[in-house]
């Protein structure tokens, strides 16, 4: 059992079971169980994750890049191309979407001084924005609600729509990706981990925009210095070809440790989780905007977009989803607090 620390008292767990089936649960309880199953003679992963008492399946594939093991998302279901099309180009008019129904949300009251959804959607890609980062917020806050309800948050300056608009670049991009894997066939063969994921990200030149998912203690030129959930970092240049870690601006912060326009080195391993934090919570808002588009506000799509998801070939064949997660992630987490305790005990006692 390995116990990682990060910033808030924040701890994660990793332990490997029989099987290579991997266990992470954090100090809540929360986490996923990993276990590795064969596509066409491809490895994947089918973690079942349970977070905030919900319970889900997503689907990876694991990678080698420069000597450093990655898991890159694979989707478990592509949408038409022509959804993809739509959902990428801007509407003729900008809208007004009042359906979000944030006021008198807990989350949003400790979180509403830093982000505001924008007044108008010009596009797709500024609502599904919209929607990342409110859905990190929502979860961060959902997490640690107990802690959080009594308390206000700091912070130096809001997430500006400047730093949106480069996230929404970022969506763009991601469903791009997405449109040119199912074009190519990718619900039946799988794509290529090495041009889904962080890989090319960190070597196509392009000053791609990350989301952070979960909170990281990260070095930077003034030391370590934290940053938190839905926090915005901009790739600052390409990777060296022998390094593990990028260099990143901090565009957006919440707290005052990793300051607006420091540079952090951020784990190649976790910029890949925040891409498929971003590529997963896009699937899911996709989703969301498929069943709201001509309601609302939200101009409707074409016919030819609506055509229903087609689940992947290598979600199909997956291993069930794990029926003892909640439990065997509290389990974890009581295991890794008595570990501690004993450490403190023996270390108290010297």
């Amino acid at each position: 059992m390995d116990i990682h620390h990060g910033p808030g008292g924040g701890r994660v767990i990793v332990a490997e079971r029989p099987g290579h089936i991997v266990v992470v649960s954090n100090r809540y309880g929360h986490g996923y169980i990993g276990h590795p199953y064969v596509y066409h003679n491809i490895e994947f992963v089918h973690r079942t994750y349970y977070v905030n008492g919900v319970v889900y399946s997503r689907y990876y594939r694991p990678f080698t890049w420069h000597g450093f093991a990655l898991h890159v998302y694979a989707p478990g279901f592509y949408f038409a191309p022509a959804y993809y099309g739509w959902a990428y180009h801007g509407w003729a008019t900008p809208v007004v979407y009042g359906g979000w129904g944030w006021a008198g949300r807990p989350w949003y009251g400790y979180y509403g001084g830093w982000f505001a959804p924008y007044p108008r959607y010009a596009g797709p890609a500024f609502w599904l924005t919209d929607y990342v980062v409110s859905q990190t917020l929502m979860a961060a806050y959902q997490e640690r609600a107990a802690e959080l309800a009594a308390a206000r948050m700091s912070y130096v300056e809001p997430l500006s729509p400047a730093v949106k608009d480069l996230i929404a670049s970022e969506v763009q991009r991601q469903l791009a990706l997405e449109n040119a894997e199912v074009t190519a066939g990718a619900a039946q063969t799988p794509p290529d981990p090495g041009s889904s994921g962080v890989a090319r990200m960190l070597s196509d030149g392009q000053q791609h925009v990350f989301v952070v998912n979960a909170g990281l203690d990260v070095p930077s030129a003034n030391g370590e210095c934290s940053i938190t959930e839905g926090d915005v970092l901009q790739l600052v240049s390409p990777i060296a070809a022998s390094a593990d870690a990028a260099d990143l601006a901090v565009l957006a912060t919440k707290g005052q440790d990793c300051s607006k326009g420091s540079v952090v080195r951020v784990h190649v391993a976790d910029l890949q989780e925040m891409q498929n934090h971003m590529r997963e919570t896009l699937d899911q808002g996709l989703a969301e905007l498929r069943e709201k588009q001509g309601q609302g506000g939200i101009p409707p799509a074409p016919i030819s977009a609506l055509t229903a998801p087609q689940q992947t070939a290598y979600a199909a064949i997956a291993p069930p989803a794990d029926p003892n997660v909640s439990t065997q992630l509290s389990q974890q987490t009581a295991q890794a607090d008595q570990v501690e305790e004993e450490v403190v005990s023996a270390t108290n006692k010297k």
